[in-house]
């Protein structure tokens, strides 16, 4: 008997038979049927598996959402019955970006090109398939349009997001599984918090974060060093280079913009030689998982201003393991004081600091009023630019972010650790009428 054609086997099988073959076959494996880069494409840009309604693409700038949009498309104008809705921020962009760029959908397959008609705004595959341009500028323009599929690129830039994006989902009823791609740069904007709301509260909706490093590949070393350099660690950098959504607090004692006016270069900020250097410290109540140790250096100009040198916290180490990291930050920085917390550990705190290195030039503090209240000056000494970070110290200062005016946090992890170190450091650097209520011991 002649074997049938993997083509004629697949054809013969049901829906559910087809369904079942299919199962145990890699995601990327069958993309690669469709398409010569799906083969070749990281796997942040595969199309993902399940029932999903809306793929939300949030990464930095260079990571590829670009062309991971531009082949969704191609892929979905392989059906010919599908009308895609092609939505940028301007129609310009959505010309100049999304279907004549270098990533576009004109470039990304030679053997699969559209006609495109910018008069109509219309894009046609050779399989009937359609693709319509709309801008985000104009929300009703999408009001009573139909589509299979859509595709909105940039969508932290929309001006009116959240009506254009329920416009387009409205009109999103064309075919059996309509879906929509969105890639976009992240922004603390309506739009994208509803987005990650919902996809948080299991709604049909998956997203893939990426960082620019990923493309590495593809982009030029100069560019990347250049950038990283640069931006690295900075609000900037974390947004649109890893790809990371930073909010602000209502109400923070601190807030990103501040800390940006603060920054100084890592190159130079220790030419002038420092009168005084100290390392506050902040100790864990505990160990092991999520227990950080606060240590923070800081350093005392000439001029009266003082510069946060070094985030040296560390977490999940035992009482001699966060000690030693205090006396090697102490030693690679000539420290002249370590400021020490003993709220939560009393007399042990300065003895585990002392068995680890006797000489370490230890004072006890215990603090008198909460984390954030005993933050409100060191705050107001950053408002009077006073006080400078010699780089970048991204979870330090999601913690600084997260205090509260009045008391309270809203930052990551359970407790400022790093941050309550840093305003021990800057408190000892302070004038006396400016300490924050605490009492040496």
């Amino acid at each position: 008997m002649t074997a049938l054609t993997l083509k004629a086997r697949l054809e013969a099988m049901t829906p559910a038979e087809f369904s079942e073959a299919m199962e145990g076959i890699a995601v990327k494996k069958q993309n690669v049927l469709v398409g010569s880069w799906y083969s070749r494409a990281r796997a942040s840009q595969v199309v993902p598996p399940g029932d999903w309604h809306t793929w939300l693409v949030m990464a930095g700038r260079g990571f590829g959402k670009t062309r991971t949009g531009a082949e969704w498309v191609q892929r979905a104008a392989r059906n010919g019955g599908a009308r895609i809705a092609i939505v940028g921020t301007t129609l310009h962009e959505a010309r100049a970006v999304m279907v004549e760029g270098e990533s576009g959908l004109l470039r990304v397959r030679a053997d699969w090109r559209p006609e495109f008609e910018p008069s109509l705004r219309r894009l046609s595959w050779p399989t009937g398939a359609q693709g319509f341009l709309y801008s985000a500028d104009d929300p009703d323009a999408l009001r009573g349009a139909q589509h299979s599929h859509a595709w909105g690129d940039e969508i932290a830039k929309w001006p009116r997001g959240l009506d254009v994006w329920m416009n387009l989902r409205m009109g999103l009823r064309l075919g059996s599984a309509p879906r929509a791609v969105l890639t976009t740069t992240p922004r603390p904007v309506p739009l994208v918090r509803r987005l990650l709301e919902e996809a948080m509260a299991g709604h049909a909706l998956i997203v893939t974060r990426g960082r620019t490093a990923e493309n590495a590949a593809n982009l030029p070393p100069a560019f990347l060093a250049a950038v990283t350099e640069a931006y690295g660690g900075t609000r900037l950098g974390r947004q649109e280079l890893d790809g990371e959504m930073i909010e602000e607090v209502e109400g923070a004692l601190w807030s990103r913009a501040l800390i940006e006016r603060c920054r100084v270069p890592v190159t130079g900020a220790h030419d002038e030689g420092f009168a005084r250097v100290v390392i506050g410290v902040d100790p864990p109540a505990g160990h092991g998982a999520g227990s950080v140790c606060g240590i923070v250096a800081a350093g005392l100009r000439a001029d009266g201003t003082i510069v946060v040198i070094e985030d040296a916290s560390v977490e999940g180490l035992s009482p001699e393991g966060w000690a030693r990291a205090v006396s090697d930050a102490a030693a690679r920085h000539g420290a002249d004081r370590v400021i020490a917390e003993v709220n939560n550990g009393g007399d042990m705190v300065a003895r585990v600091l002392a068995a680890v290195d006797e000489a370490l030039p230890v004072k006890s503090v215990r603090a008198t009023r909460g984390k954030a209240i005993r933050a409100e000056p060191v705050a107001a000494q950053y408002e009077a630019g006073r006080v400078h970070h010699a780089g970048a110290f991204p979870a330090l200062e999601d913690e600084l972010c997260g205090l509260i005016a009045g008391g309270g946090y809203e930052g990551p992890g359970r407790s400022p650790d790093r941050a309550d170190a840093l305003v021990w450091a800057v408190w000892a650097l302070m004038g006396k009428s400016a300490r924050p209520g605490v009492r040496v011991v």
